[in-house]
């Protein structure tokens, strides 16, 4: 689809799942990659699979610091950054009643903070290349009301409004923003579903099934690639038609 060559991409929660098959797609393409997670053995095997393209740091999305860590880590290891993928989620299957504000506060400090914290942290980077790609992964769960999913509901809404105010912000120094919506996909995230409530969300699928993190990756591909050069501030619901 495309040629990455020359491109230097950041993805987080790249140890499983999306994140890594993201990763592997972007270098495949001809990125260099840089895959941050807290699973750093995973990680670094994946990273270590991938060969001399990519390089695994660990990180706590959710740290200032460790997002200073990173970007200085890409620019030291590589010289550029180019791309963002916002990846990195956690979910706790709680309805409102349930969820106890320590865990909202850990579901917000991942999916929404890392995300905000992660947008800041690259922009004079990509100012220095002339622009960029940042693409945050948001949620089918953010394109709709959940019943049981509230602080992930939440969090994953507030990616999408994040990401129209940064594109609208960005788009002078030729940053991109968009973001992906991604309905029911095969990953770990799912283990901690109780039992049947992955068999209700692919029944409430209308093309009756998981997708898988391939189909995922496909999308940032094309995002972090010139062929997207006049995307930006735009929504990718990639759930087998759940969203509508």
């Amino acid at each position: 689809m495309s040629d990455l060559a020359g491109r230097v991409a950041v993805i987080t929660g790249a140890a499983r799942g999306q994140g890594e098959a993201e990763a592997r797609l972007l270098a495949a393409n001809g990125a260099k990659v840089v895959l941050t997670d807290v699973l750093s053995d995973q990680g670094a095997a994946v990273a270590a699979d991938i060969g001399a393209d990519a390089v695994f740091v660990t990180q706590d999305v959710s740290s200032e610091d460790a997002w200073r860590e990173v970007v200085n880590a890409t620019l030291a290891t590589f010289g550029r950054l180019d791309i963002l993928v916002n990846n990195a989620a956690i979910s706790r299957p709680l309805k409102l009643e349930a969820t106890e504000p320590d865990v909202y506060d850990l579901i917000y400090r991942v999916n929404q903070l890392g995300v905000y914290l992660g947008m800041r942290a690259v922009i004079e980077p990509m100012k220095q290349v002339g622009g960029g790609s940042i693409i945050n992964i948001s949620s089918v769960a953010g394109l709709k009301g959940t019943s049981t999913l509230f602080a992930y509901t939440a969090t994953k809404w507030a990616v999408r409004g994040m990401s129209k105010s940064a594109a609208l912000e960005l788009a002078r120094y030729k940053i991109r923003v968009n973001t992906i919506f991604p309905g029911v996909i095969d990953t770990p995230i799912n283990d901690a579903n109780p039992p049947g409530m992955n068999d209700v969300l692919v029944k409430t699928t209308p093309m009756r099934r998981m997708g898988v993190p391939a189909e995922i990756a496909e999308a940032v591909l094309f995002l972090a690639s010139p062929r997207s050069s006049f995307v930006t501030g735009a929504d990718f619901a990639i759930d087998g038609g759940m969203s509508i």
